[in-house]
């Protein structure tokens, strides 16, 4: 992670800690502030303006280490009047470490801790 001139690393990061760049914050500060408990990859790429060749990935990272998990939208493409959607929502084990992440590099910015989501 770099914040100015300088490299950081997270004492959490490991093979079951997906790599934690500005878009992956900006992916899971879309989660933790939404009032919903699932976003479309669509909503998602509003919220954070990443396009979908730098969104999947991550998606597909956070999916990986359990972070996030994914499903197909209910229903028949005919009768929605477009193509299903794949609907991501974080885990509990997502949850807690999107919260320890935010202290964390709030600790290594000098952040108030209140300020993260």
């Amino acid at each position: 992670m770099t914040f100015g001139a300088h490299l950081y690393r997270l004492s959490t990061m490991g093979k079951e800690f997906p790599r934690m760049t500005t878009q992956t914050l900006k992916v899971l500060v879309a989660f933790t502030t939404s009032q919903l408990d699932e976003l479309s990859g669509a909503e998602i790429g509003k919220r954070t303006g990443l396009q979908s060749g730098t969104l999947y990935p991550i998606l597909a990272r956070l999916e990986k280490v359990k972070w996030l998990q994914s499903k197909w939208e209910q229903g028949d493409p005919s009768e929605l009047g477009r193509p299903r959607r794949r609907l991501y929502q974080l885990t509990g084990l997502g949850v807690r470490s999107a919260r320890s992440t935010y202290r964390e590099i709030s600790e290594m910015i000098g952040v108030p801790a209140w300020l993260h989501p």
